[in-house]
């Protein structure tokens, strides 16, 4: 008959082997967690999964859910003098793009007097307009204009969205420009061309993350949760002068420098350039509008293009009230606008 002592002994080897049995299971679970994110990486070509979304997994309206009631009252109490600054590019044939987004604008004229209506003599002209509309001048990228296709042979968008399942020819039944909203929140202009001291920053150069925080400093400016950022190049100084130019390569953001701005959680990102980011990119590695891809489909960041920054810079106006309001085309993978700042 085993003792008492014997007993206790047996059962504090088993207490302990307990323990540790249950420790080095722990361990194995927490280095298999710890590994994911690196064979995660390889989940899809631009990284680990992304979806569902931090404002779950049907929204489609992405980050300017940051832009609360709260948020848009503190923008408008940035307005101090009233002074509008009208950030879009006029619309008009030959505009710079690509021959596919190409605009033909036309009125309706002909005899007015066969035109007159009522007693009152009522006479008029109408606008036609033949072309894209919402990827073509200043424009807002929205979270159904682009995706990445997963080794499933499906296409997948903003929140995990598959194509097949929401892309009809009438339009996109998930994803369109008319979900997002009203952008009223605060604007920050990063100036990175008048950091430089230049012109205008050359095509081809990447503007990088360090570029973006020197500039900030510079300008004594900081970016908070939910602003709209801004990013002058001077690229837009082209704009009708040298399309050709404007069109074919532009400075712009690297992807270190969008994966910094994405950490600041801003809700909207717009610059002077027509794609954001630089292009043809630095890093020859076969990659193409990636930073789109990090903007768009993984954090829901809406992108505002071909906008014109000069008189915000010239004023040094580097905060002020951000206000635009992208057309409701239901279906609609982008909005033509106007965007405007107010000091």
């Amino acid at each position: 008959m085993t003792s008492t002592k014997t007993t206790n002994r047996w059962r504090l080897y088993a207490a302990l082997s307990f323990v540790c049995l249950t420790l080095s299971a722990g361990l194995l679970f927490l280095n298999g967690t710890q590994s994911s994110p690196a064979a995660s990486a390889a989940d899809t070509p631009i990284g680990a999964k992304w979806w569902p979304s931090r404002w779950g997994a049907e929204d489609e309206r992405g980050a300017i859910n940051f832009i609360t009631p709260e948020k848009t009252v503190a923008a408008a109490r940035l307005i101090k003098t009233g002074k509008i600054y009208s950030l879009g590019q006029i619309y008009e044939e030959g505009m710079p793009g690509p021959d596919f987004r190409g605009l033909t604008f036309r009125i309706k004229t002909g005899n007015p007097s066969k035109n007159v209506s009522f007693k009152n003599k009522l006479v008029g002209f109408d606008d036609y307009w033949v072309g894209e509309i919402g990827q073509i001048g200043t424009q807002m990228d929205g979270l159904g204009h682009c995706g990445v296709q997963l080794a499933d042979g499906n296409d997948y968008f903003y929140n995990g969205f598959k194509a097949q399942d929401f892309a009809k020819f009438s339009g996109l039944e998930k994803l369109g420009v008319e979900k997002l909203g009203v952008f009223f929140t605060r604007g920050i202009l990063i100036d990175v061309a008048g950091y430089k001291k230049v012109d205008r920053i050359k095509p081809g150069e990447a503007i990088t993350a360090a570029d973006l925080k020197a500039t900030l400093k510079a300008q004594g400016s900081h970016i908070q949760r939910g602003d709209c950022v801004l990013i002058r190049t001077g690229h837009s100084k082209l704009w009708m002068v040298d399309n050709e130019t404007y069109a074919t390569n532009e400075p712009g953001l690297d992807l270190g420098a969008a994966l910094w701005l994405i950490e600041q959680e801003i809700a909207h990102l717009g610059a002077d350039n027509w794609g954001i980011e630089v292009d043809p990119p630095v890093e020859n590695n076969g990659e193409r509008i990636r930073v789109h891809q990090e903007l768009i489909i993984k954090h829901g960041i809406c992108l505002q293009e071909n906008l014109n920054l000069e008189a915000l810079a010239a004023d040094k106006v580097y905060e002020f009230a951000y206000i635009s309001s992208p057309l409701r085309i239901r279906g609609a993978t982008g909005s033509p606008g106007n965007p405007i700042a107010v000091r």
